[in-house]
């Protein structure tokens, strides 16, 4: 089996191009039960930094938000280079979503009460009120993903026949973006 980018699938019946309120409902479907997102910045050398952020358990519109500290490598990165790219999957290993998109950087105080949960406590000792507290706003342009269309006993399944019938067996569905 051999992997393939989305423009290769382009006449496959399992991919789909989406756009607008379409696509944004997809996103919005993928990200339900997802709880940890991989951002990934550009480094001042031009390599990429990744590192995990909470997801919240929010509605997408197009937006995803974070909390984070004002001081934190990955803002200082931001503020020379706005471009990210979110990598996120679900705990079954079921769907798989990568999210282009640009940045920003705030300390909107509403924002963060309405953000803000016990669980950023962990990180923010001081509560809400930290100085150090930052949103973190990526306003999400494209997407590109991939859903199995089953259990993993089944994909398993499935796998092996893809295998064996040289990827002629569906064994989910994949898709590109364009919000």
């Amino acid at each position: 089996m051999s992997v393939q980018s989305t423009t290769d699938h382009a006449t496959d019946n399992d991919f789909h191009e989406l756009r607008g309120e379409e696509g944004l409902k997809k996103i919005a479907d993928l990200l339900k039960g997802v709880h940890i997102a991989m951002i990934n910045t550009v480094a001042s050398d031009g390599s990429i930094n990744s590192r995990p952020m909470a997801v919240q358990d929010k509605s997408f519109d197009g937006k995803l938000w974070f909390l984070t500290r004002v001081t934190s490598e990955k803002v200082d990165e931001i503020q020379q280079d706005q471009h990210v790219t979110l990598t996120l999957t679900d705990s079954s290993g079921a769907k798989y979503l990568v999210l282009k998109g640009h940045a920003s950087i705030n300390q909107d105080r509403a924002k963060i009460h309405e953000l803000w949960n016990s669980m950023y406590k962990a990180w923010f000792p001081k509560g809400e009120t930290d100085p150090e507290i930052a949103v973190l706003r990526v306003d999400v342009a494209e997407a590109q993903y991939w859903q199995a269309s089953s259990s993993s006993l089944v994909r398993g399944a499935k796998y092996l026949a893809a295998a064996v019938t040289g990827g002629n067996t569906s064994i989910g569905e994949a898709g590109h973006v364009l919000v």
